[in-house]
């Protein structure tokens, strides 16, 4: 049986992913330590094939006050655990970083595309990735995952900001984009297969398919029993709102990794 531990409680895609292998009661055995109280340190990582770390912080608004935070927990405590894993015997880290690590609002990445976060977000994840590179060795091998938005039932984030445009208009504009986007099921079979194979290196998952966020938006709606009008003559103020606005361009630009 091969033995995983989630180090974050009440992570959304941690408590995902722990769901999702139940489907194995009989090949995997999935535990999740809460990263909150400090008591984790006094637990040991023994018997443990993999961590999965999901603990973080994200969906916030940055602040002077608060950035000290992502630093202190997206950056130190993820290094500070993966280096407790690798001292307890653990052979696999998989750390959850992010699409953000590029600071690119929009256009194409690709694996040559060089990082240049913006965000303290961003900032922390990737020096997160740098701190606990130089722990991999042949004894203990590191995954790092950079999904982009991670949509599926329950999902925070930006993902919630389409559910309430779903919920609450009657039509959207038909404005064509294509974006990265990987379903929580998605994401929590990468990490399954990472465990199986012990992988180590860079990932960086998507669905099988762009997304368009009109169609997203519309399949949302559908979900919840609302008819949405997709239509064209809103798209001049979609084009306006992607090119002065931060959500227009969330909303309408491109963003994706190139599938080579």
């Amino acid at each position: 049986m091969k033995k995983i531990l989630i180090t974050g409680a009440n992570s959304y895609i941690g408590m995902s992913f722990e769901k999702y292998m139940s489907q194995w009661p009989e090949q995997y055995q999935v535990d999740t330590v809460d990263m909150v109280d400090g008591s984790w340190r006094e637990k040991s990582f023994a018997g443990y094939d993999a961590v999965f770390h999901v603990a973080g912080i994200a969906h916030i608004k940055e602040t002077e006050e608060n950035a000290h935070l992502y630093y202190d927990i997206n950056r130190d405590l993820a290094v500070e655990t993966a280096k407790k894993a690798k001292a307890d015997g653990v052979r696999q880290f998989v750390f959850l970083s992010s699409m953000s690590v590029y600071g690119i609002e929009e256009g194409a990445i690709n694996l040559q595309t060089v990082p240049q976060p913006r965000s303290n977000y961003g900032k922390s994840k990737l020096q997160a990735e740098e701190g606990m590179r130089e722990l991999a060795d042949g004894q203990f091998a590191i995954a790092t995952l950079r999904p982009p938005m991670v949509y599926g039932d329950g999902c925070k984030g930006n993902y919630q900001a389409l559910v309430k445009f779903a919920n609450k208009l009657p039509f959207f504009p038909a404005y064509q984009n294509k974006r990265s986007m990987i379903h929580i099921d998605k994401l929590s079979q990468t990490v399954k297969a990472l465990a199986d194979e012990k992988a180590e290196g860079l990932f960086l998952p998507q669905d099988d398919q762009y997304v368009c966020t009109c169609d997203m938006v519309a399949s949302i709606a559908a979900g919840m029993g609302k008819k949405m009008k997709l239509l064209k003559v809103l798209n001049p103020a979609a084009a306006l709102a992607r090119r002065f606005t931060g959500m227009g361009k969330k909303a309408f630009g491109d963003l994706y990794y190139e599938r080579d």
